[in-house]
């Protein structure tokens, strides 16, 4: 019997639900959609759906960003409350399947490989945004993403921290920390958080704060992937501080790489730069410009106007680039100006593989850059497939990030001022798979070298899937104790193993 029948098999033999029906069913043959919708279906709430790998929008729900990294998936449930997410864990508990709860399906980690014939708990249908009269927070659904809260706000002239790719879920960054434009404002997004709605492995559903499940509101953020799903939370927003976001980008050959890299720490001032401002830069193809010779891209978001940003932007004017481009857009604008918004290439599901090696820095070391930048011309001269791919380097204003007292959240990386990402984009190809991690893992030991004084922090939201315990939630050991003992409390058999675990 092929391994689907044999789970769904197993569904009807459950005595837990209806144990004279699943008999009945096992006597008549294979389970067919039917049988399965009379064993869970009739317990969950109208609107609630379940498709099968025959359903027509069975792919559109297990379709992800990344190719490379699709669990195997047997039955998608697409819950309507949190009451159903809490039905649909108990039910897989019961039967003995796995169960994986996915928002936009944005994770790249090779962790979620290792599911095999599970249930995907998809969490859209939870999307409601609830702001407080006194218009400091919000209650939202654990399947709203950064473009419907960003949109949603600011009708009300209101924003919060998201991710910068607005395409992607905002609880599931907020687990592991959550980076984005308004770092410098408010930190980070798990910093938002206010309280939570958590169904735990067993299925009950729990209120998480500083008062109820205190412990569990520790290890939530920072750490969340590992002890529950988010139907709910309540976040902090903020009344928009402008109108007005103005970008500029500007294209340099390698050649003025060193010169740049000093620019760049001064600007980021060891992560003191402005609040307002917000700079990526990327070493890519741009076949616009060459299609043999890397450039480098600097690419700044300011929380203003072109005039209060000049002072900044004016040192890397002076390196003579070899285009700028520069425009102003409303915050909710800016993520597709700038190509990273829902309509953007970057954010279309299921036409490339991703791979991404995560790297926290203090500062650029130019030499470390150099090799980095080497290297990715290397890669791209050797295999052509990865020329999507690219080396991101985030520099973000730190004050707000590190007011926060580092013990007080599971996040570990608090000392990080820049975050270096090498990003692997291609077409899927299990031979190219095979050659990720030898040019990402390269990359990693390069910046490593550049800093040989602090060990390797990765990003846990950005991981790889190789990484260390202590590179992705800290290398003190009261941290990695403390983890270990919230999953033995709150996930004593490792249900939640899919998302970088902490039991492995």
């Amino acid at each position: 019997m092929p391994s689907l029948l044999r789970v769904l098999a197993s569904i009807i033999a459950c005595t837990i639900f209806a144990p004279s029906a699943a008999s009945a069913l096992v006597q008549r043959g294979l389970p067919t959609k039917s049988q399965i919708q009379q064993e869970l279906g009739h317990r969950l709430s109208h609107g609630t759906e379940i498709y099968f790998p025959n359903d027509s929008e069975f792919t559109n729900y297990t379709t992800r960003w990344s190719a490379a990294v699709a669990p195997d998936i047997a039955v998608v449930v697409v819950p309507a409350t949190g009451e159903d997410v809490a039905t649909t864990v108990k039910f897989a508990n019961a039967i003995g399947l796995p169960f994986y709860a996915v928002n936009r399906g944005h994770g790249s980690t090779t962790s979620q490989l290792k599911l095999k014939h599970g249930i995907q708990i998809n969490m859209r249908r939870l999307a409601g945004i609830n702001i407080a009269k006194d218009g400091k927070s919000a209650v939202m659904g654990g399947g709203v993403y950064a473009d419907e809260i960003i949109k949603t706000l600011d009708t009300k002239g209101k924003v919060t921290m998201t991710g910068a790719c607005t395409c992607v879920g905002a609880m599931g960054p907020a687990l592991g920390g959550g980076v984005g434009m308004y770092m410098g404002f408010y930190g980070l997004a798990t910093d938002q958080i206010i309280d939570l709605d958590v169904v735990l492995a067993d299925g009950s559903l729990k209120k998480v704060s500083a008062t109820s499940n205190p412990d569990l509101y520790w290890g939530m953020r920072g750490a969340g992937h590992n002890f529950g799903i988010v139907t709910q939370f309540n976040y902090k927003i903020y009344e928009r501080p402008t109108a007005d976001w103005y970008y500029s980008t500007m294209y340099f050959t390698a050649d003025k790489l060193e010169r740049y890299f000093e620019l760049l720490n001064t600007l980021s001032d060891h992560g003191n730069q402005p609040k307002e401002l917000f700079a990526n830069t990327f070493f890519q193809l741009n076949p616009n410009i060459s299609t043999t010779e890397p450039v480098i891209t600097f690419a700044v978001y300011y929380a203003g106007t072109a005039t209060a940003a000049q002072p900044y932007l004016a040192p890397f004017a002076k390196l003579n680039p070899l285009l700028t481009i520069n425009q102003t857009v409303s915050y909710p604008d800016l993520a597709n100006a700038v190509g990273s918004g829902v309509d953007s290439p970057i954010c279309q599901d299921g036409a490339y593989s991703a791979s991404l090696f995560p790297t926290g820095l203090k500062t650029h070391n130019a030499t470390a850059s150099r090799a980095v930048y080497d290297l990715y011309k290397k890669m791209v001269t050797e295999q052509p497939a990865f020329n999507r791919s690219f080396v991101q380097l985030e520099n973000f204003s730190a004050q707000k990030l590190k007011s926060v007292d580092a013990a007080s959240t599971a996040y570990p990386h608090r000392d990080d001022d820049l975050l270096t990402t090498w990003t692997m984009i291609y077409a899927p190809s299990a031979a190219l798979d095979a050659l990720v991690p030898k040019y990402g893992n390269q990359a990693r030991t390069l910046l490593a070298a550049g800093q040989p004084q602090r060990p390797l922090n990765t990003y846990v939201n950005y991981a790889y899937g190789d990484e260390t315990l202590e590179q992705l939630y800290g290398y003190e050991a009261w941290r990695q104790q403390k983890l270990k003992g919230l999953k033995k409390k709150y996930d004593p058999e490792n249900k939640f193993r899919f998302y970088n675990p902490i039991i492995r």
